[in-house]
C-alpha cells in the first residue's frame, strides 16, 4: 500500500508563515489569512479519479507549461483550474522540493506583503 502523501504535504504547506489549515468540503485545505493556496484532494475524493493529489494557486500560463511539460504529473483540476491552479498527483514519485516551490508560489500570490517579507528573498 502506497504511503500517505498527507502528513508530508502538511508538513510542507503549513511551513510559511502564518499558514493554517482548516477541514473544508471533507478534505484539509491551506490557507494565509483564511485565504486559500492549496487543498488536498485524497484518494477516496469524488474529483480524486482514486488518486491523491494536492491542487495549488498557481497563474495560468505556469498551470498550461506544467500540464503540457509533465501531463502524467500535473493537471487542471475541477472548479479551480480555469482560474489557474494546478493539480499535483501525489500517488507516484513525489519530488518534495518541487511541490515545495509549487506551494510557495501559490503562497506568495494569496499572502499579504507583510508575511511575504517574513519569507526573505525570492
Amino acid at each position: 500500500m502506497p504511503r500517505n502523501p498527507l502528513p508530508r504535504l502538511r508538513k510542507l504547506a503549513l511551513s510559511f508563515p502564518e499558514a493554517h489549515e482548516v477541514e473544508a468540503w471533507g478534505e484539509p485545505t491551506f490557507r494565509v489569512k483564511n485565504k486559500l493556496f492549496a487543498m488536498y484532494a485524497s484518494s477516496g475524493n469524488h474529483h480524486g479519479e482514486g488518486r491523491p493529489a494536492v491542487w495549488c494557486k498557481a497563474k495560468a500560463v505556469n498551470q498550461q507549461l506544467m500540464i503540457s511539460m509533465a501531463p502524467k504529473k500535473f493537471f487542471s483540476p475541477p472548479y479551480v483550474g480555469p482560474s489557474g491552479w494546478v493539480g499535483v498527483w501525489l500517488d507516484g514519485e513525489i519530488e518534495w522540493d518541487e511541490l515545495r516551490e509549487i506551494l510557495l508560489d501559490g503562497y506568495r500570490m494569496t499572502a499579504p506583503k507583510k508575511l511575504l517579507s517574513r519569507l526573505g528573498p525570492d
